[in-house]
């Protein structure tokens, strides 16, 4: 081995790699993920992609956020002012 050439570091050595055989390794869930065509719901379905790469006792978080932003988009549409409604009727007093 030549002392003057750097050694260059493989994947994985120094840091423990997850093994393909490791059944405890985090496993993509590989779900598919629609577009709704709301950015925040996007945004949330989007974000269960982040749990993929974690281990079981990390996905509490992910989803719990996602439920959160899931949530805030539908109290979002309660307070949407809607199309405004018809006038209401005009009652002409009788002198």
């Amino acid at each position: 081995m030549n002392d003057s050439a750097p050694q260059t570091e493989t994947p994985g050595e120094g840091a423990r790699a997850p093994r393909e055989d490791d059944p405890a390794a985090p496993a993509p869930l590989n779900v598919p993920r629609t577009p709704t065509g709301d950015a925040g719901v996007d945004a949330g379905l989007e974000r269960l992609a982040d749990a993929d790469h974690l281990a079981t006792d990390g996905h509490l978080e992910v989803y719990e956020d996602v439920h959160r932003g899931l949530r805030d988009a539908l109290t979002a549409l309660d307070v949407r002012p809607g199309p405004p409604g018809p006038p209401p009727p005009h009652h002409q007093s009788r002198s």
